[in-house]
């Protein structure tokens, strides 16, 4: 199933308030009692900019202040898709968690990159949360082509079969739950199905245009 298919099938669990997948017990309380389906809100139009719209912000000014966010960094990992004989990776600053109920996480990935379509195919990922001590480990995967992999420790994440790296802080196994456009870049949400920590060493974080980490 393809990522709309994936989505449109999310939005039919959701209207039908996911009747099948609740516990005996659920099923037992009167209607009135049961949770209200959640209804999603109306999809927005999606449009080019017009350059007359443009706020006049200089792009070199706006990556130096938002700069100033620090971040962790995390590579973002899927299976080889049907047809690829390697896994696809790439080192990725915007991830974030997005919602409790149900378990979602969300990454942000340029219209352009070379790997994204390969996760896509996949229709898996894991992400790979890295520790303070990984920085090169990061730089490698920032670079497109080449066999990322080589030399890198990991396993099989459990529900995708993603490659897991070693020594990361966190990693969190999805499924592509439904991908969206925001100017230049693709906004990804996964569902989780799996996840669990790893070293506890502290997180590598991203601050000015450079790797840092935590400091008691």
């Amino acid at each position: 199933m393809g990522t709309a298919g994936m989505a449109a099938a999310a939005l039919r669990h959701l209207r039908s308030g996911g009747a099948a997948h609740r516990p005996v017990e659920a099923l037992s309380r009167p209607v009135e009692a049961l949770p209200r389906p959640v209804e999603a809100l109306p999809r927005p139009e999606l449009r080019c900019v017009g350059a007359d719209e443009r706020a006049p912000v200089d792009p070199g000014e706006f990556r130096r202040v938002l700069g100033n966010f620090a971040t962790g960094v995390a590579v973002v990992t899927a299976p080889a898709a049907p047809g690829e004989t390697s896994p696809a990776g790439f080192a990725c600053q915007s991830f974030s968690s997005l919602s409790l109920d149900p378990p979602l996480v969300v990454f942000m990935v340029g219209r352009t990159s070379t790997t994204w379509p390969r996760i896509a195919r996949a229709g898996v990922f894991c992400v790979n949360v890295l520790s303070a001590g990984q920085g090169e480990l990061c730089r490698a995967f920032a670079v497109p082509g080449g066999d990322k992999f080589a030399g890198v420790a990991h396993d099989a994440a459990p529900a995708s079969g993603a490659p897991r790296l070693a020594g990361v802080v966190a990693w969190a196994d999805c499924t592509i739950h439904a991908v969206h456009t925001g100017g230049d870049h693709l906004i990804v949400v996964g569902r989780v199905d799996a996840l669990g920590t790893g070293e506890e060493t502290g997180p590598l974080l991203f601050h000015r245009g450079r790797f840092t980490r935590l400091r008691d």
